[in-house]
């Protein structure tokens, strides 16, 4: 085994000192005079060499820190443990432009959630920072104090929680300051006269309420319990009028105010078929009638192909003038564009009621769109339907959260959420 050097770790010669090899080094004709001293001032240089034999060197102002550094280091070098100091310098911005190719989600609306919590509130905070410079303490005091809101402390957290967490793994940093940060803010409680859906006759006012155009849309809400993104994605080709059934394959999403075509539900359990009343089916009979959607079906990658959705702005299939030229109006429905119609029926109707957000602070009106789908979920509830049929109809996920996680969902779910609708049933509700 090869002896260590004597020299190991030796002091820097220093312009601003005035010991002997120091004035040697740097004559003071050439860089200046200073006053004489006995004992040098000059820094103190560690070198070893890391894991993969190369050399290193790293400078402490006092020799017993030099010291203490190379024991260190030798020992974490011979267990394995040894990582470049230099690697975790690299700063959090930079970090995340190395990390977030190849964790980038395929799904649009998770890729929109993870970038706006790195751009609104990781990136202004931390991404200057060096990655070994962050602290349990600064991250925590931070969550509690700058980060409001369960969801948003649940979301910010996750992301930084991974990025940090495959910077330990990159070996660039020891141990994760995130990984026992936890969330000060708690869950959102509402009033149980928020949670409550809408009756039927307070629907019915509301639709008395909307323009004629959108009732259909309303209808098909109510009697199908769809999300609003399903239900707008309905093409003409998904409706099977000789079954009384309506399969749904896409959805349509707001990719940072662009509408999109998307082929997976919000899980997997998304795709479904779903039973058709009476009440629904005349809902879609009469866009069809209206718009004549094309009986088509096209790729996802081919683009929205909106000649094919049924549920349709008033403006679809009309023209507009764009840079000089006509350019067709594909009149797919948004969410905020439906609410200027949905707010100003709600008031109309008499039942509208303003709530505050307790996490964000913001007010909401109530009832809310999706109140459709908690509605139509109560009816089938009351009707008896089991939860396992509503389960699949609703397009839930089962994953752990329920006792019946592994109850065989039965064939006649469709038929009996029909009859369920149609208030022909009446069985004991099973939990």
């Amino acid at each position: 085994m090869a002896r260590r050097p004597t020299n190991n770790p030796r002091q820097l010669r220093s312009k601003s000192c005035g010991c002997a090899p120091c004035m040697e080094a740097y004559p003071p004709e050439q860089h200046g005079e200073r006053r004489k001293r006995r004992d040098c001032i000059g820094s103190w240089q560690a070198r070893y060499r890391d894991a993969d034999d190369k050399q290193k060197a790293k400078n402490f102002p006092r020799k017993k820190e030099a010291d203490a550094f190379l024991d260190k280091v030798r020992g974490a070098v011979r267990q394995g443990t040894y990582l470049d100091p230099k690697r975790g310098e690299i700063t959090v911005e930079k970090w995340w432009a190395e990390w977030w190719p190849s964790h980038e989600p395929s799904r649009t609306t998770t890729k929109n959630r993870k970038l706006s919590s790195w751009t609104v509130h990781i990136q202004p905070k931390w991404g200057r920072r060096k990655l070994n410079s962050l602290t349990y303490l600064e991250l925590q005091t931070w969550v509690a104090q700058e980060l409001k809101g369960y969801a948003t402390q649940t979301k910010v957290l996750e992301l930084l929680n991974m990025l940090l967490r495959d910077a330990v793994r990159d070996q660039r940093i020891t141990n994760n300051p995130c990984a026992d940060v936890t969330k000060t803010a708690s869950p959102p409680t509402k009033h149980p006269d928020d949670l409550r859906p809408p009756t039927l006759e307070q629907y019915a006012l509301v639709r008395a309420q909307l323009p004629v155009w959108y009732r259909p849309i309303v209808d098909w809400l109510e009697d199908t319990g769809l999300r609003w993104g399903e239900a707008i994605g309905t093409r003409r080709a998904f409706l099977d009028l000789a079954t009384d059934t309506v399969k749904v394959r896409e959805v349509v999403i707001d990719d940072r105010g662009v509408l999109r075509r998307q082929g997976i539900p919000k899980t997997v359990a998304g795709f479904r078929t779903v039973p058709l009343t009476q009440k629904a089916k005349n809902a879609a009979l009469a866009m069809v009638d209206r718009l004549d959607p094309a009986y088509t079906v096209t790729a996802i990658e081919d683009g929205m192909h909106s000649e094919e959705l049924i549920f349709r702005g008033p403006l679809a299939g009309t023209t507009k003038t764009v840079n000089g030229r006509a350019v067709e109006v594909e009149g797919v429905l948004s969410r905020n564009n439906f609410r200027r119609v949905w707010v100003p029926a709600i008031q109309e109707a008499g039942i509208a009621r303003e709530v505050k957000n307790p996490e964000t602070g913001r007010k909401e009106w109530w009832p809310r769109v999706s109140d459709y789908r908690d509605a139509y979920a109560s009816r089938l509830h009351a009707q008896g339907l089991s939860e396992v049929d509503v389960q699949y109809i609703l397009g839930h996920d089962r994953g752990g959260k329920v006792t019946w996680l592994y109850t065989h969902r039965g064939e006649e779910a469709v038929e009996n959420a029909r009859k369920a609708l149609a208030g022909g049933r009446h069985l004991r509700a099973v939990s």
